[in-house]
């Protein structure tokens, strides 16, 4: 017997303990998010003209952005860059990314003071904006992730529709439409791909213009003419260890045996990656001269500490280490260490390191704001669960009869 790897439906319960748990997180948020939706920001959050964005936007939005760069990293290296080693854990990623910008838009509608009007930007344009760049390039990403995931739908239900009753007459033509959807995107994926990694690339970086044009209102550790690179390096950097971290996560929850043998290699790219990303932040402190900055004990100072220190030093030196690169449970530390980096790097930029020119307090998210957020990653997980139940998208080993005969398995990773 040979064993190969498949992408299959995993065979679990949904509910559990932890699921019901965050089930009653989700209704928690809900009840919060109801109540912003019917009587407006000022009833759930502290925002007010000063504060015009809290954790809404720092955490639910740019974090999420940043946290959902495993989607068009890891598709890069299995597609473009042809590392057929890693095709286990690319429709993880694409799953990941996919649930991350959904629930990014999520965000900006609970955001929006009016929410109603999120869909203006698909023709109000207005090409002076960065705004208007950042929302178009996430609208046009989002949709190309989900027609990327539309092979794995086709997978999972051709010859396989059995609708009953009065609906029973569509069960051939939807076959067929998903026998064509299939036809199609295994000529066109390498087009989405691409087109992908292009528009990430694109508000990856612009959101870091964004925090750039705000002038004095950003803390000088944190405002640089470079920022929208030091954003597109850091999504770079954390879009791997997201990967390792969910896989790790998938592994224990469903008893499955960690892919050690793609993750250690994944593991390997992230400390030089690591390494840029803090070279460009200590030159850019060198040249601005900001590292006076540092003399001072505010929070501002021991928030950037924290960021560099625990989110890139520490997890660069674990990451160039082997016996991290093998253990399941240093590996798992090590990414965490990078994915808590760049959210509080991106935290720090939104909230800590902004202070409007006419602020009378500061601000501090209320628990209304908190509940949201915390019901909205909370759905995600849920989500992703309910979506490996029932679609293939975690590879599982298979064992297939060693013979001369030349086995074709759909989804199949060789």
């Amino acid at each position: 017997m040979s064993s190969l790897a498949k992408a299959m439906p995993i065979k679990r319960n949904f509910f559990t303990p932890i699921t019901l748990f965050l089930a009653f997180l989700v209704v928690h948020g809900l009840v919060f998010g109801f109540i912003r939706f019917v009587y407006g920001l000022g009833a759930v959050t502290n925002l007010n003209n000063q504060y015009p964005w809290g954790i809404w936007i720092g955490i639910d939005v740019a974090a999420g952005v940043a946290l959902a760069a495993g989607g068009f990293t890891t598709a890069a290296l299995v597609y473009i860059f042809n590392k057929e080693d890693f095709h286990d854990i690319a429709r993880p990623a694409l799953l990941t990314a996919m649930l991350g910008y959904t629930f990014v838009a999520i965000g900006v509608a609970f955001d929006l003071g009016r929410y109603y009007f999120i869909y203006h930007p698909l023709y109000m344009w207005n090409g002076n904006s960065v705004l208007f760049e950042v929302g178009i390039c996430v609208m046009a990403y989002l949709t190309v992730l989900y027609i990327e995931f539309l092979p794995v739908v086709a997978q999972r239900f051709i010859g396989r529709v059995k609708l009953k009753g009065i609906l029973a007459f569509l069960n051939k033509p939807v076959d067929a439409v998903l026998r064509f959807i299939d036809r199609i995107m295994d000529k066109a994926l390498f087009f989405f791909i691409i087109l992908g990694v292009v528009l990430s690339c694109l508000h990856q970086s612009s959101i870091g213009t964004l925090m750039m044009i705000a002038g004095t209102k950003i803390h000088p550790l944190w405002q640089s003419p470079i920022a929208p690179l030091m954003y597109l390096l850091s999504a770079f950097a954390v879009g791997f260890p997201m990967v390792i971290m969910e896989s790790l996560i998938s592994s224990r929850s469903f008893g499955l045996k960690p892919e050690m043998n793609v993750l250690s290699k994944l593991g390997r790219f992230v400390g030089p990656l690591l390494a840029v990303y803090l070279a460009f932040k200590l030159g850019d402190m060198a040249v601005r001269e900001t590292y006076v900055y540092l003399n001072e004990f505010s929070l501002p100072t021991v928030m950037w500490l924290i960021e560099i220190v625990v989110g890139v030093v520490i997890p660069l030196r674990m990451f160039l280490y082997d016996k991290v690169l093998k253990s399941p449970f240093w590996l798992f530390i090590a990414s965490i260490l990078v994915i808590f980096g760049v959210l509080l790097n991106r935290f720090d930029n939104f909230v800590v390191a902004y202070t409007p020119l006419y602020s009378v307090k500061p601000y501090w998210p209320s628990y209304g704001e908190i509940s949201v957020t915390v019901g909205v990653i909370a759905l995600e997980i849920l989500l992703y669960r309910l979506l490996v139940i029932i679609f293939p998208v975690i590879s599982q080993p298979v064992k297939l009869p060693t013979s001369g005969m030349k086995i074709k398995l759909k989804g199949v990773v060789r």
